[in-house]
């Protein structure tokens, strides 16, 4: 059992294993992080603790390896729910990637219900640091003494001021996992073009082709320092198998953002992986 640490906050924040925020950062929060499964080859394992984002690429270079994930179930959140409740904190605010992503949320929703008004879920309606960014939120505001329906709230307006841009190199992976349409794919690789994708209401959907990874990428950059607008931000980079291309686009990134607060670098782990395939590079904006 994992020790319950409570913080001088009265409120509680959970998430799940995709939120990919540091565990530097989980640790001062005392966020608690309850993970997703993983299912490759029908061995199942959670997220981060058996089954890795190197598990997954390496899987997926062969197609009869068949690689899924599976949610949380009601009953591992309802335990967390109850520990930390147990363990004296006043409420919880439980916050997951976006339900049309996964039905984690529903999962967390059910598991609430037994614990009448002192549990909140909240749908971030993204994934990765457009999740971790709302998590963050309503975590400081949770030590700065909010109220339950405070951190809530934290955690939804920060989720309304993050946008969430991603390349990958194919869109076969996301077609397998049922993320976007079999026509959106099948364009894609019938044309040879390279997809910048983002998370729209909770779904992902194209955004533009663009003919090269290279321009592919330049055009990711342009993206995001638009949805920056000029304002103070955090940024997140995202990636797989490739942290030297994740470090150059942050590099290049914060030299044309004036405002830029701090920068995550982190690699997507293995439910995110499986559903995006190797090549990806993302970046999350949240404007403070």
């Amino acid at each position: 059992m994992i020790p319950v640490v409570v913080a001088s906050s009265s409120v509680a924040v959970v998430t799940d294993s995709t939120a990919y925020l540091p565990e530097t950062v989980t640790d001062k929060y005392g966020i608690r992080v309850i993970p997703l499964h993983v299912v490759v080859s029908g061995v199942s394992g959670r997220e981060g603790i058996e089954v890795t984002p190197a598990d997954v690429a390496r899987a997926l270079q062969y197609r009869h390896l068949r690689v899924t994930t599976s949610r949380p179930s009601p009953m591992e959140f309802a335990e967390v729910y109850a520990e930390l409740l147990d363990a004296g904190v006043s409420g919880v605010v439980s916050i997951h990637l976006s339900a049309h992503l996964s039905s984690t949320y529903d999962s967390a929703v059910t598991a609430a219900v037994g614990f009448g008004d002192q549990v909140a879920v909240v749908d971030a309606r993204s994934t990765g640091m457009g999740l971790g960014f709302p998590v963050l939120a309503a975590a400081q505001a949770a030590q700065e003494g909010g109220d339950l329906d405070q951190v809530r709230r934290a955690a939804e307006q920060a989720a309304a001021r993050t946008t969430a841009l991603f390349y990958v190199d194919s869109l076969e992976y996301l077609r397998r996992g049922g993320r976007i349409s079999a026509a959106e794919a099948l364009v894609g690789t019938a044309l040879s073009v390279k997809p910048i994708l983002h998370v729209a209401d909770g779904r992902v959907v194209v955004k533009e082709r663009v003919r090269t990874t290279s321009r592919a990428l330049a055009r990711l950059e342009e993206l995001a320092v638009h949805a920056a607008g000029g304002d103070e931000v955090d940024i997140a980079v995202h990636y797989l198998q490739n942290p030297e291309r994740a470090a150059a686009f942050g590099e290049r990134l914060t030299a044309r953002l004036s405002k830029v607060r701090h920068l995550y670098t982190c690699e997507v782990g293995a439910a995110v992986a499986a559903h995006v395939g190797p090549g990806l590079l993302g970046v999350v904006v949240s404007r403070v």
